[in-house]
């Protein structure tokens, strides 16, 4: 058998050992099933390019319609129509329609999500 790698070594234990009132603790304070894969779907939500890029220019712009931000991140039409499906099925962008148009913008969630991956607070929205 050949031998592992130094740093796996030492980032196993050398005894088993189990502090279980601890460890229910831990595991009682978790999120259930249903709401850790709704996360999960959130966070692959913006792992794609594109969807990040158009989640960071509503941020940015607010509330937009789709023309715009097709332009804004020089993307075709048809294909910001596809992300921003996939940004509102996951629950960080909506829309409202205004005449003719269809307006999108970030929820809450996608702004804190979308701060928290890019590192940044939390803005108020512009628009």
């Amino acid at each position: 058998m050949a031998a592992e790698h130094p740093m796996i070594e030492q980032q196993r234990c050398d005894l088993l050992c189990l502090d279980l009132p601890y460890a229910e603790d831990v595991r009682a304070g978790l999120p259930d099933t249903a709401e850790i894969a709704a996360a999960a779907a959130r966070a692959r939500a913006l792992a794609d390019a594109s969807r990040l890029r158009i989640a960071l220019a509503l941020q940015a712009g607010g509330a937009m319609c789709v023309w715009d931000l097709a332009w804004v991140c020089d993307l075709a039409q048809n294909l910001v129509s596809h992300h921003l499906r996939a940004l509102r099925t996951a629950g960080l962008a909506t829309s409202r329609r205004e005449r003719k148009l269809v307006i999108y913008s970030l929820t809450d969630t996608g702004r804190t999500l979308l701060a928290a991956l890019m590192g940044t607070s939390v803005p108020t929205t512009p628009r």
